[in-house]
């Protein structure tokens, strides 16, 4: 009863500091378009301008709410140290054999990120091999996806900044953990998929303009094969589709590195899958749109 008595003071008092919040006035523009002779208004869709001053004068008025809100929630700290306590125990992911090392992800606790880590033996203490944590001072860097070669000599892994879609890929030696000269720009969606240890396919934009990086529409993704010790300018363009330039590809090599399959897709509405022969350098399609 006493359960029941606290559950429903806490809604009450949830309930009660919602019934104050003042919301800032969001401005409604003229914006009209026309579909099929229906005319369909949009009058906030200045807010999709992330750059402009009065979108950003808007997200700030409307964090400050939010802030304000939260600050008179009395119990606040009491479900941060409960979440804190109910999370903070060692977890593991399953390990995987690559150049003569067990590699595993480990997380201590309360790590933004899970850290890399390599032994020789199962039984072997471990030592880190990527600390995903230490990509940047600020803590805006995230790990995405990490390939190893088929020895297990390099890695390659591709890290985003800030919450961006937006990739670049490094590579290292998987020996000293020296990161080499390699590193690719504006991959998003995609990691790298090795042909031994020569170089990788990678799926690419062009280098958009500083100010719209971060709002632009993507168009003309292409795949691309990097050489490695190359400069990214001078990687060959292996496939590109100047008829549908919302397409999105993902390029990866079957084990035996004879059959390079490519996924080609636009949203959710449907998919291609094509596979080349390098032996043969046959290509088939197989449609499903």
């Amino acid at each position: 009863m006493k359960q029941v008595i606290v559950c429903t003071l806490s809604i009450f008092m949830i309930m009660s500091v919602a019934a104050q919040v003042t919301y800032p006035q969001t401005a409604k523009k003229t914006v009209t378009d026309h579909y099929f002779g229906t005319k369909v208004g949009d009058p906030y869709r200045w807010l999709e301008d992330d750059n402009a001053a009065d979108t950003k004068v808007w997200v700030k008025e409307e964090n400050k709410v939010t802030n304000d809100y939260l600050s008179k929630i009395s119990f606040r700290d009491q479900i941060k140290n409960k979440l804190v306590a109910l999370w903070n125990y060692p977890k593991y992911d399953a390990p995987f054999s690559k150049g003569g090392y067990y590699y595993f992800y480990k997380n201590d606790g309360l790590q933004n990120q899970s850290v890399l880590y390599r032994a020789k033996n199962l039984t072997d203490e471990a030592e880190v091999f990527l600390d995903p944590n230490s990509l940047s001072k600020e803590g805006l860097a995230a790990l995405g996806s990490i390939s190893f070669s088929k020895s297990g000599k390099l890695v390659a892994y591709s890290v985003s900044k800030a919450g961006s879609d937006w990739t670049e890929i490094f590579v290292m030696d998987a020996a000293t953990g020296k990161l080499l000269s390699d590193k690719i720009e504006w991959s998003k969606f995609g990691g790298a998929s090795w042909k031994d240890d020569e170089g990788f396919y990678y799926s690419a934009y062009n280098k958009p303009d500083e100010s719209s990086k971060l709002s632009k529409k993507n168009e003309f993704q292409k795949v691309f094969y990097h050489k490695i010790g190359d400069k990214q300018e001078n990687d060959k363009i292996i496939y590109q589709d100047k008829e549908h330039p919302l397409r999105y590809f993902g390029a990866g090599l079957t084990e035996d590195e004879r059959f390079l399959i490519l996924q080609i897709s636009q949203g959710t509405s449907g998919a291609e899958i094509w596979y080349w022969d390098q032996q043969d350098k046959i290509k088939l399609i197989l449609n499903y749109w």
